[in-house]
C-alpha cells in the first residue's frame, strides 16, 4: 500500500486547543473562562479555546486563542496534556490538546475579553463546564503546583514590581495553604533572584511595604551555577 493509500484510509478527526488561563488578582488565584456561543451546549461554562487550523501546530493555536481573546502576546503557556476520550465532545470526535497560560490581569485587554464572554473567576467560583474541562483545570492544578515549586513562573502572575507580601498571597494560593510568614520571606530572600527598590507601596500602611522585582537575567546566571530554586 502507498503512502497516498495509507493516509486517504485512515480516519479523521478534528482536533482543537483548550486553554486553562491563570490569573492573580487581589489575592486571589483566578481563572478566565467564558459562556460558550456555539451548539452543543451553548450557553454553558467552558474554558477558552478553539480548532487547530490546516497550516497551524497546536502551540501555534494556543497562542492566537489566547492573544485573540486576551489582546496579550508571548504568553507564558505550557502543553499540559492530551484528552482524547472517544465520546468527550458530544458534537463530533474531537481531540483536545490542553495547555495552561499564565497572565498578568492587569494587562489584558479588558473590553476584549468581555467581548468574548469571559470572565474571571476564583477557584472556588468555578461552576460545572462543558465536556471534561473541569478535568483539565485539575490537571492544570497539580501541574502549576509542581512547576511552581521548582521554578520561578509565580513570577509570570505578578505585577512587574510587588511586595513579598503579595508574592507570599500567590504562592498561598497556588498552594492553597497557608505559609509561615517569616520562614517565607527567609527561603525567597535566600534565593536571590529578586531586586529590592526603593520604592515602597503604602496602599495598607503609611509606613509602607517595600517593593521587589524579579531579575531574570541575575536567575539565569544562578541557574548556570547550579542554583536549585525551591519555594
Amino acid at each position: 500500500m502507498n503512502a497516498a493509500s495509507f493516509y486517504a484510509k485512515a480516519p479523521r478527526h478534528l482536533v482543537a486547543v483548550d486553554c486553562i488561563i491563570f490569573g492573580f488578582d487581589e489575592g486571589r488565584l483566578k481563572l478566565l473562562v467564558m459562556k460558550r456561543k456555539v451548539a452543543p451546549m451553548a450557553g454553558e461554562w467552558s474554558l477558552v479555546g478553539g480548532f487547530v487550523q490546516e497550516e497551524e501546530s497546536t502551540d501555534e493555536a494556543a497562542g492566537r486563542v489566547l492573544t485573540h481573546t486576551t489582546g496579550l502576546e508571548n504568553i507564558y503557556m505550557d502543553q499540559l496534556h492530551c484528552y482524547g476520550e472517544v465520546a468527550r465532545d458530544s458534537g463530533a470526535r474531537v481531540i483536545s490538546v490542553a495547555y495552561y497560560a499564565l497572565i498578568r490581569i492587569r494587562d489584558h485587554d479588558r473590553p476584549l475579553a468581555q467581548e468574548h464572554g469571559a470572565h474571571w473567576l476564583e477557584l472556588h467560583e468555578i461552576p460545572a463546564l462543558i465536556f471534561d474541562h473541569n478535568r483539565m483545570i485539575e490537571d492544570a492544578l497539580v501541574e502549576l503546583r509542581n512547576n511552581a515549586k521548582f521554578h520561578p513562573i509565580g513570577f509570570e502572575l505578578l505585577p512587574e514590581k510587588f511586595t513579598l507580601s503579595q508574592l507570599r498571597s500567590l504562592y498561598e494560593e497556588i498552594y492553597q495553604k497557608t505559609l509561615d510568614k517569616r520562614n517565607f520571606r527567609k527561603k525567597i530572600l535566600s534565593l536571590d533572584v529578586m531586586e529590592k527598590l526603593e520604592e515602597k507601596d503604602k496602599t495598607s500602611s503609611k509606613k509602607g511595604a517595600h517593593l521587589y522585582r524579579f531579575d531574570s537575567e541575575k536567575y539565569a546566571t544562578l541557574m548556570r551555577k547550579g542554583l536549585v530554586f525551591e519555594i
